[in-house]
C-alpha cells in the first residue's frame, strides 16, 4: 500500500547508526532520497583523504567508522553505575549488620515490656536510644559502646579503601608488618643485607678498583695485578667465574674504574698519564691525549703529564669525566673529543704553590667538583668557573697524608672525606670551615680507600687495613647524624680496600687485599645481584670440550694432503667410539711373572732385563789406584799392549824423572807460567 510504504521509508530514515559518519550536511529543503545503508555506502563513495592514507582508493566501499568517544563515554557510565550499585549493596549489609549486633547490645531482660511508640509510655534513656536507632538507618548511631562505634566507624573508612573480610579489628590493633617496618626506621642495623655472601676470586693481588653499571646486572674488578675481569650476575653460576679478563694499561695498576650514568662505557683510571674509556664488553672507545711535559703552565697542555690518581663520570652528562694528576690538575673530558681536555681546575696551597690532587668527584646534582689534595685540604669548584674556589677548607686532614676519597651524600648537603690519617669525616658543604662529626683510629695504607653512603642516606661506610698476620680487615657502619658506629663486619684476614653500596640491588661489594672481591646480600631485602647465580647449579664440563684438537687449514694443499674439516667435534667423538683401533684401550703393565702370553717385567727378554736392572746401584767406592795396581804384575809377566811395542828399541823401560819444582822467579817472564 501507498500510506506503508511511505511510514516505512519514514521509519527508516528516523532510525540511523549513530556510530555512522555523515558524509554531509543535510539540506532542509529537499531530503535525500530514501536508501538502504549499504547503498547509501556505495553510493557516497570512499573518503579521498582516508583512501590516500590507507591505500584502499581503487575500492568503490567506503570504511565503516565509529565515533569513539561516545563509545567510551557509554562505558565509562556503564561502569560507574555498576559501581555505585555494589557500593550501596555493600553499604546496605554493613549496615544491617551493624544494626543486628547494636539491637543485641541494647537488649535488656529487665524492661518493660510496653511499646517504645506508645503513647503515653515511660521509657528510659537507653530504651530510647534504642528505639531510636531502630526507627531511623539514616541518623548516627549513639549508645553506650563506643568500642563498637569506632570499630564501625572505622571498617566503613577502609571498605573505600579495599574489601573488608572478617569481623571487625579492636581498637589498638597493629599489623605484624607494620610493626616489622617501623622497627626497621627505628633501628637501621636491620636495614644492613648482611646475612649471606659471596666471594668472587679476582686474583692474588689487591682489589683497587671496583664497579657496577646503574642496572646491577654486571660488576668489574680492577687490581694490582693489571687485570679488569667482568662478572655478570645473570650470566653466572655456582662457579662464580668472570666471563671476560683484560689488561686495558698494559704494565699500569688499575686505581678506579666506574660506568657511566648510562651503563655503555667504562672509565677506567690506571697509572699511566691516559685515561681510557671501554664499552660494556672491554673494548677501547677512546684514550685520553697526553700533555706536553715541557710546558710549565698545565693549562695550556692538552692532557694529563704525569700519574693519574682518580677519575669519575659526570652523574647527569653521559659523555663527560673527570680526571685528576700529579701534575697537580683536575681535568674534565668529552667522550667525543680525545684531543683536548673541556677545562682545567688548578689546586692552590694557602702560599699559592701547585698542589697534588688525589682525589676528586662531582655532586650529585653535577654542578660542584671536589678535590681532595696532600696538603691536607678539599677545594670545591663550581663546574662553570675555574678560577677561584667556591668552598674550600685547608685544614680538612692531616698535612702530607693522601685524602683517598671524597663522596656526596644522595641529599646532596654532606660531603664525606676518608683521610690517609686515618680518619673519616663528614662535612655540611654550606658551613665547610669545621667537619660535622669524625671518627678516628681507622687505619687506611690504601691510596684508594673509599667510603659511601647508604641507599637512604643514613649510614656511612668505610672499610680499614691491616697488616700481614695483623688480624681481619673490618667494614664498619656509622650513623650519619650521631656518627656512632653502628656495625661492623669482619670482612677476612687482608685490608679492605674499596667498598660500594648499590641503591637498586641492595647489596654491598668489598675489595680486598687479598685479591677477593666479596659480595654481601640479603634474601629477602636484597634484588637480583647474587641472588641470581647463587641458585644456579655448577654447569659440568662436557667431554666433547676437553677433547678437542687443533684443525689446520690448508686451502692451497694438494687434496691427497688436505685434512678433512671438521664439522662438529661431538659427532667425531661418536664414531672414534664406533671404530675398534681408536676405542682400543692400552693393556695395562703386567705385574708378576705374567700371564695370557704376555712376559712380566722379571722374564727373559732384553727389555725386562734392563727394567731390572736401571735402577741398581753401579758405584764404586774402592781407591783408583789400587784397582790399576792390581793387574801390573800380569802386565809386567804377560806383556800384550805397551811392551811388545819397544821390546826392541827400548827393553828397559825408563820413566820420566820427577823434578823438583824451582822458583819461578829467576826466569824471565815469558818463561813464567801464567796462571
Amino acid at each position: 500500500m501507498p500510506g506503508n510504504t511511505r511510514s516505512t521509508a519514514h521509519w527508516k530514515t528516523k532510525r540511523r547508526n549513530p556510530f555512522q559518519r555523515e558524509t554531509g550536511p543535510r539540506s532542509s529543503a529537499r531530503p535525500p532520497p530514501l536508501l538502504q545503508p549499504r547503498d547509501a555506502e556505495m553510493q557516497a563513495g570512499p573518503d579521498p583523504e582516508l583512501a590516500a592514507t590507507m591505500g584502499f582508493s581503487g575500492f568503490g566501499k567506503k570504511a565503516r567508522t565509529f565515533d569513539l568517544e561516545a563509545m567510551f563515554e557509554q562505558t565509562r557510565r556503564t561502569a560507574v553505575e555498576r559501581s555505585r550499585k555494589v557500593l550501596e549493596a555493600r553499604e546496605r549489609e554493613q549496615e544491617d549488620q551493624a544494626r543486628k549486633e547494636f539491637k543485641s547490645s541494647c537488649a535488656d531482660p529487665s524492661a518493660s515490656v510496653s511499646s517504645a511508640t506508645g503513647t503515653g509510655s515511660t521509657l528510659k534513656p537507653r530504651d530510647i536510644t534504642c528505639s531510636e536507632s531502630e526507627d531511623s538507618s539514616d541518623e548516627e548511631l549513639t549508645g553506650p559502646s563506643t568500642v563498637l562505634q569506632a570499630s564501625v566507624q572505622s571498617s566503613a573508612g577502609d571498605d573505600d579503601d579495599e574489601e573488608f573480610i572478617g569481623p571487625p579489628l579492636p581498637p589498638g590493633f597493629k599489623d605484624s608488618d607494620d610493626d616489622d617496618t617501623e622497627d626497621e626506621d627505628n633501628n637501621p642495623i636491620k636495614k644492613i643485607p648482611d646475612s649471606h655472601e659471596i666471594t668472587l676470586q679476582h686474583g692474588t693481588k689487591t682489589v683497587s678498583a671496583l664497579g657496577l653499571d646503574p642496572s646491577g646486572a654486571r660488576l668489574i674488578t680492577g687490581g694490582y695485578d693489571y687485570d679488569v675481569k667482568f662478572w655478570d650476575f645473570a650470566g653466572m653460576d655456582a662457579s662464580l667465574q668472570a666471563f671476560r679478563s683484560l689488561q686495558p694499561c698494559e704494565c699500569h695498576q688499575v686505581k678506579s674504574l666506574q660506568y657511566s650514568s648510562t651503563g655503555d662505557v667504562i672509565l677506567v683510571v690506571s697509572g699511566n698519564s691516559q685515561a681510557k674509556v671501554l664499552d660494556r664488553d672491554g673494548f677501547p672507545v677512546m684514550e685520553c691525549i697526553k700533555g706536553d711535559q715541557y710546558i710549565v703552565d698545565m693549562t695550556n697542555t692538552k692532557g694529563h703529564t704525569a700519574m693519574l690518581n682518580s677519575g669519575c663520570w659526570h652523574p647527569k652528562i653521559k659523555e663527560e669525566f673527570l680526571t685528576c694528576s700529579n701534575d697537580g690538575t683536575v681535568r674534565t673530558w668529552d667522550v667525543n673529543n680525545e684531543k683536548k681536555h673541556k677545562s682545567v681546575f688548578k689546586p692552590r696551597s694557602a702560599q699559592g704553590k701547585r698542589v697534588i690532587p688525589t682525589t676528586c668527584t662531582y655532586s650529585r646534582d653535577g654542578k660542584l667538583i671536589a678535590a681532595g689534595c696532600q696538603d691536607g685540604s678539599i677545594q670545591i669548584w663550581d663546574r662553570n668557573m675555574s678560577v677561584h674556589t667556591k668552598f674550600h677548607c685547608r685544614q680538612a686532614h692531616a698535612t702530607g697524608t693522601d685524602t683517598s676519597c671524597l663522596t656526596f651524600s644522595y641529599d646532596g648537603t654532606a660531603l664525606a672525606s676518608r683521610g690517609g690519617d686515618d680518619t673519616l669525616k663528614i662535612w655540611d658543604i654550606r658551613q665547610f670551615k669545621k667537619p660535622l662529626h669524625s671518627a678516628e683510629r681507622l687505619s687506611s695504607f690504601f691510596p684508594m680507600t673509599d667510603c659511601c653512603f647508604s641507599p637512604d642516606d643514613k649510614i656511612l661506610v668505610t672499610g680499614t687495613s691491616v697488616k700481614k698476620g695483623g688480624g681481619s680487615g673490618k667494614l664498619f657502619f656509622f650513623d650519619r647524624e650521631t656518627f656512632q658506629k653502628l656495625y661492623e663486619i669482619e670482612v677476612t684476614d687482608a685490608s679492605v680496600v674499596r667498598c660500594l653500596w648499590h641503591p637498586k640491588l641492595n647489596q654491598i661489594m668489598v675489595g680486598t687485599g687479598n685479591g677477593l672481591a666479596k659480595v654481601y646480600y640479603d634474601p629477602v631485602k636484597s634484588q637480583r645481584g647474587a641472588k641470581l647465580c647463587v641458585v644456579k647449579t655448577k654447569r659440568k664440563e662436557r667431554q666433547a670440550e676437553t677433547l678437542t684438537q687443533d684443525y689446520i687449514i690448508t686451502p692451497h694443499a694438494l687434496p691427497m694432503f688436505r685434512e678433512p674439516r671438521q664439522r662438529s667435534t661431538r659427532k667425531q667423538l661418536e664414531k672414534d667410539r664406533l671404530d675398534p683401533m681408536k676405542s682400543h684401550k692400552p693393556e695395562p703393565p703386567v705385574a708378576g711373572p705374567g700371564r695370557g702370553g704376555r712376559v712380566g717385567t722379571h722374564g727373559g727378554t732384553l727389555s725386562s732385563y734392563i727394567v731390572k736392572n736401571i735402577a741398581l746401584d753401579k758405584t764404586d767406592d774402592s781407591n783408583p789406584r789400587e784397582a790399576i795396581l792390581r793387574h801390573a804384575k800380569e802386565a809386567e809377566e804377560n806383556p800384550y799392549w805397551v811392551a811388545p811395542a819397544y821390546a826392541k828399541t827400548q827393553p828397559k823401560t825408563v820413566f820420566a824423572e820427577v823434578e823438583p819444582e824451582d822458583d819461578e822467579t829467576d826466569k824471565p817472564e815469558w818463561k813464567k807460567r801464567k796462571i
